[in-house]
């Protein structure tokens, strides 16, 4: 073999070990950041009517990211409660839950796809300061959806059974996250 031959087929062997290399050391992609929006809602205690204020202040933020095929939602709520005359009180509510859920999102309504109820809010509704002020803050798990190429987006409702309204589960909506 001449040496010119070897030199350039030396120099293609080591222009495919650099180029391998560089594919081998080349990092992963970042992972994906979740996309979350913010709604707030005033909520009035129906089950008391004295002078004494009893809305409840909900902020919700409500996230979800994509990697691969796959949504993952997940929500923050925080409240701003009123004082009540007892702390602690585990009689405020009959049942309350926060409705996750993940949609596909499309022209008109968007499906849901998967969703779960997370019943831990609650205990922490219920739990107050030694001075009786209800403020408090819950995270939901997360959850996910193999949505392929379609777009989706995390969703949310906040559902809560008063004590003594004799109206049952109320459901509070909040906004969307963005699509992912």
């Amino acid at each position: 073999m001449s040496s010119l031959k070897r030199s350039t087929s030396t120099a293609v062997i080591i222009a495919a070990l650099a180029g391998s290399a560089a594919i081998a050391t080349a990092t992963p992609a970042a992972a994906a950041s979740y996309h979350c929006k913010t709604s707030t809602k005033s909520i009035d205690d129906p089950s008391y009517s004295g002078p004494w204020a009893d809305n409840w202040d909900f902020t919700v933020r409500i996230c979800a990211k994509r990697s691969g095929s796959t949504v993952y939602s997940y929500a923050n709520i925080s409240w701003d409660g009123p004082v009540y005359a007892d702390a602690d009180d585990t009689s405020i509510f009959d049942d309350a839950y926060f409705k996750l859920q993940i949609k596909k999102s499309q022209a008109g309504t968007d499906p849901v796809k998967k969703q779960a109820n997370f019943g831990g809010i609650e205990a922490k509704l219920e739990h107050s300061g030694s001075d009786a002020n209800y403020n408090g803050s819950y995270t939901t798990g997360t959850i996910s959806y193999k949505i392929g190429s379609t777009k989706g987006l995390g969703d949310g409702e906040l559902k809560l059974d008063w004590n003594n309204d004799g109206a049952g589960v109320r459901t509070y909506p909040f906004t969307a996250s963005p699509t992912v």
